[in-house]
C-alpha cells in the first residue's frame, strides 16, 4: 500500500500539469456596475496570471481551478472555474479605507531609495513578455528599507527605452513581513502613469494621490505593465516566431547592483533577483 501511495504522490505533479486547460472571458465590475480597469487576476498557486483590459474585460487560459481577482481598491474575489465560459461576471467591492494618520515632529527631506551602482548600461533588461493577448503581469522593481516613519512624495523611475504603443504602467508597493516573506500591499488607490515609445532614456516623477506613509519595515517597489494598444500587441502575436523582433512590443531598464525580486505573472509567486531596475523614492522622514 506505502508503495503505491508514493507512486500515485510522485505523479501527482505531471497529473496536475497536464490537466486540460479552458479558456475563461468576462468583465470585472464595481457594485455601481461600472467597468474596474488593470485587474490581477490569476491561479497564483499555478503560476498563472493575466490583467483585465482598461474595460475591465478578461480572458485567461487555465485548468479548472479557482481564479482569483485583486485590485488595490477592492476586496479580493474569486471565481471558480469548472469548465469554458464566455461572459463571466465578477463584482468587486469597494475596500473600506482606513482613517487618515498624522503624525507629529519634526521631518527632514529624504532618500528613502536611490538606484545604486548602475551595471552594463550599454545593455537592457525586458521587463515585459507579450505571450498572450494582455499583459501577464510581471513585477520587477526595487527593496527600500526605512528605520522611522516615512511619507512618500516621488517615486522617480527611468526607462531606459520602450517599443509598446500606449503603454500604461502601474506602481505597487507591498510591505515584506516575516521570515518566509509574506507581501502585504499597502496602496489603498492605484498609481498608474503612460509610457511614452521612445529609443531614449526617459525620466519619470511619479507622485502618489494618496497620503502613503510607510511604518519601519522593508519593502518592494514595483513596477508593473498593465494596458498597451491592443491592435499593435495583437499584430505581434499574429507574427510567427522567427520573424518577431526581439525589441519589439519590449520595454528596456538600466541594470543596477542590489537584489530584489521579480514576479513573472500576475498572483504569482516572488522570487528573488540579484539586480534592480533602478528606483528611487524620495520624502519626509519624522525624526
Amino acid at each position: 500500500m506505502r508503495i503505491k501511495l508514493a507512486i500515485a504522490l510522485s505523479l501527482l505533479p505531471a497529473l496536475l500539469s497536464a490537466q486540460e486547460h479552458v479558456t475563461v472571458k468576462g468583465r470585472i465590475i464595481n457594485e455601481q456596475g461600472n467597468a474596474v480597469e488593470y485587474v490581477q487576476l490569476g491561479v497564483p498557486k499555478l503560476q498563472i496570471g493575466s490583467i483585465s483590459a482598461a474595460d475591465g474585460r478578461f480572458e485567461i487560459d487555465m485548468p479548472c481551478d479557482t481564479l482569483e481577482f485583486f485590485h488595490v481598491s477592492f476586496q479580493r474575489a474569486t471565481y471558480p472555474v469548472t469548465g469554458p465560459a464566455d461572459d463571466v461576471v465578477i463584482v468587486l467591492h469597494e475596500q473600506e479605507l482606513p482613517p487618515a494618520i498624522f503624525i507629529g515632529g519634526d521631518t527632514k527631506e529624504k532618500y528613502l531609495l536611490k538606484p545604486g551602482t548602475g551595471l552594463l548600461k550599454s545593455v537592457g533588461i525586458i521587463t515585459t513578455s507579450m505571450r498572450s493577448g494582455h499583459p501577464s503581469g510581471r513585477e520587477i522593481g526595487s527593496v527600500a528599507q526605512t528605520k522611522k516613519p516615512f511619507l512618500v512624495k516621488n517615486i522617480l523611475l527611468t526607462v531606459r527605452s520602450n517599443h509598446i504603443p500606449s503603454c500604461v504602467a502601474s506602481i505597487n508597493i507591498y510591505r515584506i513581513e516575516g521570515k518566509k516573506e509574506s507581501f502585504v500591499n499597502v496602496l489603498h488607490k492605484p498609481i498608474y502613469f503612460d509610457v511614452a515609445v521612445s529609443n531614449d532614456p526617459q525620466d519619470y516623477d511619479i507622485r502618489p494621490e494618496e497620503t502613503l506613509l510607510l511604518e519601519p519595515g522593508k519593502y518592494f517597489i514595483a513596477f508593473q505593465i498593465v494596458g498597451c494598444n491592443n491592435e499593435a500587441l495583437q499584430a505581434f502575436l499574429a507574427k510567427k516566431q522567427e520573424e518577431r523582433k526581439i525589441w519589439e512590443m519590449s520595454m528596456d531598464f538600466n541594470i543596477y547592483l542590489k537584489s530584489s525580486y521579480v514576479r513573472e505573472v500576475a498572483l504569482g509567486e516572488m522570487e528573488h533577483l540579484p539586480v534592480n531596475i533602478g528606483v528611487a523614492v524620495k520624502g519626509l522622514e519624522y525624526r
